[in-house]
């Protein structure tokens, strides 16, 4: 993949991915007090305004806020800046892993935003479920990481193509 074309496609989806997140957060935040919640689909979803100060499902929100700004922020941030020196430097990356990562950078760099602004809370506010079995409260970032996984995963298992280095590959051809 051309480098320009690369650039571009991370851009565009690291700016979606924070556009259309802090767009809902914000949204949420105007207009849906602390304690209501709304629910729709026969209560298959639900919205609810929450403040997360740990990771993913509350993982670490008991800890001391000096070791979640360590970690959420800190850790965070070099994560990220990892990602983000691969998506740009690494030469032989395919299309799939570009958007994988790319989709995880996007939601990671904005959960990291709130964590920034909001000392060291993310906006949570879906909820989804059949009855007792429900998911944790997220958020849209939260979706975009999620689905960079999935993707990764997914893109992992399928058969790799050999590289071809310029010779030809018949069998019956002495080298």
């Amino acid at each position: 993949m051309a480098r320009l074309k690369k650039t571009l496609l991370i851009l565009l989806i690291v700016v979606s991915c924070i556009g259309c997140d802090q767009a809902s957060k914000s949204i949420v935040k105007s207009f849906l007090p602390h304690s209501i919640m709304l629910s729709y689909f026969g209560d298959s979803v639900r919205i609810q305004y929450t403040e997360n100060n740990g990771a993913f499902l509350s993982l670490g929100a008991s800890l001391p806020q000096k070791w979640r700004g360590l970690i959420f922020i800190g850790g965070v941030s070099c994560f990220l800046v990892l990602v983000f020196c691969y998506l740009l430097l690494s030469s032989r990356i395919n299309t799939e892993t570009v958007i994988a990562f790319s989709l995880v950078l996007g939601g990671g760099l904005s959960n990291l935003l709130d964590r920034i602004a909001y000392r060291g809370s993310v906006v949570d506010f879906m909820n989804l479920g059949i009855g007792r079995l429900r998911t944790g409260v997220f958020n849209a970032a939260d979706v975009a990481i999620m689905a960079g996984m999935l993707l990764l995963v997914i893109s992992s298992m399928k058969p790799q193509e050999p590289a071809v280095s310029g010779k030809a590959l018949d069998p019956d051809k002495p080298e």
